[in-house]
């Protein structure tokens, strides 16, 4: 084995004369490969909407394209209202000019709904009256009086227009379903027969794309300026829902993310400059860092990936990782020019002394990476691809174009005594550290021991969650509306229930409409932990409307009829109306209807009670007919669920990749395995410090193992790298750790200072998950380092006898 490695040290040697020699044409295919992946940027899009984590062939993904396809878009922007007495001529004029402004003024509007144009049904004689609610504007006392107890006995508006104590109330704003974006004249729109439509591979409904994240933004960056114009004393206006929430939070993120990552830049390039005292040791790992992102994303372009919320991380990730390829280069080049003071001859030893470990790192770290590319929730699986791919290219990138950039770079010699001295501060520290580690190995195996051990109590502590709205500042508007809607209107967000009966007219059967009266009841009594169901509602809450219209508006009439051909009557006479409000509710044949769940916005694991609970009553509800669960909420939760589990068969997964990689690569199976300790030491101790901490593990907090396990490879593999060099040459184990530390130990340091220091940054962001993000990727390479000073030198040293 030592053989092979020498050989393949000597090629890598051979390799970077070749790119010294002809350094222009490998700096020109190099520019040209780059310049092309590149040329594809500009095709990159973002996509962090909630059905962008699943996989477009996701059974559940097609069910809720299904369900928008059939009745529209399921989340709404809510604009709520509250005044101190809202049946009052100067509110009410103030909130018909506001509804008009909004229906005029924000683009692609479906529907809007308010007291202004909430349906009223009542009859007159023998007629069938569906018209707005101030279709007749109250002139006097009395008429707002009279409409006042319209409004309150009104089952449907409750905390759907109007709170409980009726000081607050709501615009219900619905979007399009689809983007108008290559939007045409279609003569047959709407003649389309439900039973015969047909989904594309991708999800979408007949080719047409759904509302983009862009127009999304256009919506309700419309409505925020709109409301601004009305807000007023006794007119508090809180702007709340799905689509204002995922836009603010995309704001925030993209913006937190650009500023810190852009000081992380800066901080790394501060500190690589204290550390090498050049600027070539500050411009060429950068160089490399940017080039390798670039030809990521790039990638991501060509491939159609776009950016997600997960994949946000990427930047972070490749600068973590090019950097430290860059900088294990760098350090024993400069090491060498110092002393040779031949730029061809130190390219060649440093490429020769740390490109096999450079290359074994990235195989590793990718491999690792490559098995998270099996996830069900899409973004974890791009993270995987991409980030994989990304250390591929960082690796060639720093194997082939560094040495080139290098061959033409000024580097400059620095005539300092102290740097050729082998007694620097960082020396000393080095000598301190390795003496500890080899002069205590037992003490420092026992106290890592007891270490783990104590963190994994605390993982035993860690709490699942996928809170977004906790993610956000507490003094956030967006934040503090959907809060205070949630709890005085019961809900922000919707829960989507389709009763398929399977055959035309099939919801005419009053047993089904009784059963779907039954349902309603039982969930607007329905809560589990912090889940409620704050409003149901259904096509029985029309039927039972016109049934009371018609029977002289008596209200013990507000029930549903028990004859089939009275309930086809009275829902075709509503049909007849005028009113369009039955489309919202079933599908054309009246063979499906749709039964809308009004809950809060919270954190989506906390919906595993409720959802249970939701199911169970509906299979002994409905045993003969098709039910289907769905809708935004449940897509979430959906994609949570997947995540929890596909992240922990990824992990498992990884670490099995990982640890066959470590034997190929290091040679021998019992070092192979014993290698993995200081891999996986930090990142038990990183998880036990979050669940002692009571910092949540969500979609994000997940992601920081991807670059632990990165970082804590890398220096794994470099130190076994260097350390069995030595041990072969003196068959003495302290030796070879001294050596090993003050050779390649400079680079870990240098590297892990940088890159903590540049992930720390992140904890002064606004948003907690990024904090959150910053203290845990920051911790980890830190202690990815300790481990590989302390717990890897102590069990080289106790299972390496010096030999005779």
């Amino acid at each position: 084995m030592t053989t092979v490695r020498n050989n393949m040290e000597k090629w890598f040697a051979s390799l970077a004369r070749t790119i010294y020699r002809n350094r222009f044409k490998t700096l020109l295919i190099m520019a040209v490969l780059i310049a092309a992946i590149a040329s594809q940027l500009p095709k990159l899009t973002i996509d962090i909407s909630t059905e962008g984590f699943l996989r477009k062939t996701d059974p559940t993904l097609i069910e809720y394209n299904n369900f928008r396809d059939q009745f529209g878009r399921d989340e709404l922007i809510i604009v709520a209202i509250r005044s101190s007495e809202i049946f009052e001529g100067n509110f009410l004029e103030k909130l018909k000019k506001l509804h008009e402004d909004l229906k005029e003024n924000v683009p692609y509007i479906e529907d809007i709904t308010s007291l202004i144009n909430a349906r009223n049904t009542r009859g007159e004689k023998d007629e069938l009256i569906v018209e707005d609610l101030l279709e007749n504007w109250p002139n006097t006392p009395e008429e707002m009086a009279l409409i006042r107890q319209r409004t309150i006995d009104n089952p449907l508006y409750k905390n759907l227009l109007i709170s409980e104590d009726s000081k607050m109330t709501t615009i219900v704003i619905q979007t399009q379903a689809h983007s108008s974006a290559g939007e045409g004249i279609d003569v047959l729109e709407g003649f389309e027969d439900d039973a015969n439509r047909d989904l594309t591979d991708s999800g979408k409904s007949d080719g047409k794309e759904y509302l983009t994240d862009k127009e999304n933004s256009e919506v309700v960056h419309a409505v925020n300026k709109i409301a601004e114009k009305y807000k007023g004393p006794d007119f508090e206006i809180y702007i709340a829902g799905l689509p204002a929430v995922t836009h603010f939070l995309k704001q925030s993120m993209m913006k937190d993310v650009r500023r810190f990552l852009l000081l992380s830049f800066i901080t790394v390039a501060i500190l690589l400059f204290i550390m090498f005292r050049r600027v070539s040791g500050v411009v060429l790992p950068l160089l490399i860092v940017i080039l390798s992102l670039v030809s990521t994303m790039g990638l991501m372009a060509v491939f159609g990936a776009p950016i997600k919320l997960p994949t946000q991380i990427l930047p972070s990730f490749i600068l973590a990782v090019s950097v430290g390829y860059s900088v294990h280069i760098l350090a024993i080049f400069y090491q060498n020019f110092l002393k040779s003071r031949s730029r061809e001859e130190a390219i060649v030893y440093s490429v020769g002394h740390s490109g096999l470990a450079v290359v074994m790192t990235a195989a590793t770290t990718a491999g690792g990476l490559f098995s998270f590319s099996t996830s069900e929730v899409a973004p974890i699986a791009d993270i995987g691809i991409f980030a994989g791919t990304g250390v591929l290219l960082a690796m060639v990138y720093t194997i082939i174009l560094l040495p080139a950039l290098l061959a033409v770079m000024p580097v400059k010699i620095i005539k300092n005594k102290r740097e050729l001295s082998e007694d620097t501060a960082i020396d000393r520290f080095l000598a301190k550290t390795g003496r500890i580690s080899t002069g205590h190995p037992y003490k420092i195996l026992i106290i890592s021991a007891v270490i783990i051990a104590l963190s994994i109590v605390g993982i035993m502590r860690i709490r699942f969650s996928h809170d977004v709205l906790k993610w956000l500042p507490k003094e956030n508007s967006s934040r503090i509306a959907t809060e205070k809607i949630d709890k005085e209107l019961r809900g922000s967000v919707s829960l989507e229930i389709i009763i398929d009966t399977g055959k035309e007219n099939g919801l005419y059967d009053p047993d089904i409409l009784n059963r779907m009266e039954e349902t309603v009841a039982y969930l607007e009594t329905l809560e589990a932990g912090k889940v409620f169901a704050g409003k149901a509602w259904s096509l029985t809450a029309i039927l039972k409307e016109t049934n009371r219209a018609l029977h002289e508006n008596r209200q013990e009439f507000y029930a549903i009829p028990q004859n089939k051909n009275l309930i086809a009557q009275e829902l075709l006479l509503f049909e007849n109306s005028g009113s369009d409000d039955m489309e919202d509710f079933t599908d054309n044949r009246l063979s499906k209807a749709r039964l809308m769940v009004k809950v809060p916005f919270v954190d989506a694991v906390a919906y595993t009670e409720f959802l249970e609970k939701v199911n169970d009553h509906l299979q002994k509800m409905y045993p003969d007919v098709r039910i289907t669960v769905t809708g935004m909420t449940a897509l979430l939760f959906r994609t949570v669920t997947n995540a929890i589990a596909g992240m922990s068969k990824s992990y498992i997964y990884a670490l099995i990749v990982i640890t066959i990689l470590m034997i190929i690569l290091i040679g021998r199976v019992r070092i192979g395995l014993l290698s993995m300790v200081p891999n996986l030491a930090p990142i038990i101790v990183t998880l036990g410090i979050m669940g002692w901490l009571k910092i949540p593990m969500d979609l994000f907090t997940m992601l920081v193992g991807n670059i632990a396990i990165g970082l804590a490879v890398d220096d794994t593999i470099h130190f076994m790298h260097n350390f069995r060099r030595y041990f072969e040459e003196s068959g003495d184990a302290k030796f070879a750790v001294m050596e090993t530390l003050h050779t390649t130990g400079k680079a870990m340091l240098v590297t892990s200072c940088v890159l903590s220091v540049g992930f720390f940054i992140f904890m002064f962001a606004t948003m907690n998950n990024l904090i959150h993000f910053g203290f845990l990727t920051g911790l980890a390479i830190v202690l990815a380092l300790l481990a590989d000073y302390f717990i890897a030198p102590a069990l080289m040293v106790v299972v390496n006898r010096p030999k005779r």
